[in-house]
């Protein structure tokens, strides 16, 4: 293996996040430095300007989901516009003399912002809480939700693509299926934004989450679709912010930065989604040409690019990653649990044993990384992997 060439550690976590794109660096440093301004400041033109910024930069973001601007709501990030979401419509519907507990059905592999601020709403009663299986490659079983449906939902919650296998749900039938029951729909599509084509309208759904730092932009912010005419009540108080649903100062340099990291990604969505797709072919095909054994973890029709659950029978995860941590930056499962070292709720939900479970990593492959840098993280993994596994005793 050639290193002179590459700069390592080679990053491959790009389902947690994404490094900052160079254009979107450029969009934020003047404002970080000259334009400094509190668009909440209606008296002169520094505060003026700010604004101005912010509504350009809310007309981008909102682009890229075909929304109006004016349905958009910023938040800190994705965990927010969950929580903002699920918390603050619940707390609607029940203000409307709704005094017994409200049905929501969501899925057993949720990102923990959903599933969190849900089990903390079904703790205080506010929820019946259903949460669906799915199936050995993560996908849902529409049949097992109509079902569901069928009992009555207020709510529905279901992520467009998952953040640690990447597996994509059909939202449009999910959205129309519930809206028929009367339901509302909200999705978390933090993790495919930028991969995926999204139109809040073809996929019928009230209430939708993105963040900036999924697509090249900053952390710490992130958007909140609200379909015109639903109301919410707001987690945060003081001062009116967001149309009264997110009191606070805007954090304009963020705001700044994810604006142009959502104009990117929609001009340039076809050109990524292809890129990533060709990247994550060449990566697959040169592990399998190097006879290491694993298995792929979740449905690889319906699945967004760049994202790899991979399985490596009988090698503990954490050994592995210890082994190519000087030159691979790798993660055993989202960024939200790998910290606990707990094995994997999704793959558990697909039905992988505990072992399986620890003998799984996930790659994140992202627009920045090279063909020389998958061949390399290709070849040193194969290498690793065959020299760490034990080899099958013979009777």
């Amino acid at each position: 293996m050639n290193e002179t060439s590459l700069q390592l550690p080679i990053y491959l976590d790009n389902n947690a996040t994404t490094p900052l794109d160079p254009r979107v660096f450029a969009a934020i440093e003047p404002v970080l430095s000259k334009y400094f301004g509190n668009p909440a400041s209606s008296t002169h033109s520094h505060g003026w300007f700010a604004e101005e910024l912010v509504t350009i930069a809310r007309e981008h973001v909102a682009r890229l989901l075909n929304a109006t601007p004016a349905e958009m709501v910023f938040t800190s990030g994705g965990t927010e516009s969950n929580n903002l979401a699920l918390k603050g419509l619940i707390a609607e519907l029940r203000s409307r003399s709704i005094k017994q507990p409200l049905r929501v059905i969501s899925s057993a592999t949720e990102h923990k912002a959903v599933l969190d601020p849900l089990r903390a709403l079904e703790l205080d009663g506010s929820i019946e809480l259903v949460l669906l299986p799915v199936n050995s490659l993560g996908e849902l079983d529409l049949s097992q939700y109509e079902y569901a449906l069928q009992k009555g939902a207020q709510l529905v919650s279901i992520m467009l693509a998952n953040n640690e296998i990447g597996v994509v749900h059909n939202i449009q039938k999910i959205a129309k299926l519930a809206r028929a029951q009367g339901a509302i729909v909200h999705c978390d599509a933090t993790q495919a934004a930028g991969k995926m084509s999204i139109d809040v309208h073809s996929l019928e759904v009230d209430l939708l989450t993105i963040s900036a730092h999924k697509i090249y932009g900053p952390k710490g912010v992130g958007a909140l679709y609200v379909k015109k005419g639903l109301k919410l009540i707001p987690l945060l108080h003081g001062g009116g912010h967001e149309g009264g649903l997110r009191s606070g100062t805007l954090n304009v340099a963020g705001i700044v930065g994810f604006g142009e990291a959502s104009r990117i990604a929609f001009a340039e969505l076809q050109r990524n989604r292809s890129l990533l797709e060709s990247r994550t072919d060449l990566f697959l095909a040169e592990l399998r040409s190097r006879m290491v054994n694993f298995q792929i973890n979740g449905s690889m029709v319906h699945r967004i690019p760049g994202n790899l659950s991979l399985c490596f029978p009988n090698l503990e995860n954490t050994v592995l990653l210890g082994a190519v941590a000087s030159k691979l930056s790798l993660s055993v499962s989202s960024a939200c649990t790998s910290a606990s070292r707990q094995p994997s709720y999704v793959l558990a939900a697909l039905g992988l044993s505990e072992q399986d479970q620890r003998s799984s990593i996930r790659i994140g492959i992202g627009l920045f990384n090279t063909d020389e840098e998958l061949r390399f993280a290709a070849e040193l993994l194969a290498q690793t992997v065959n020299r760490l596994t034990p080899a099958p005793q013979s009777r």
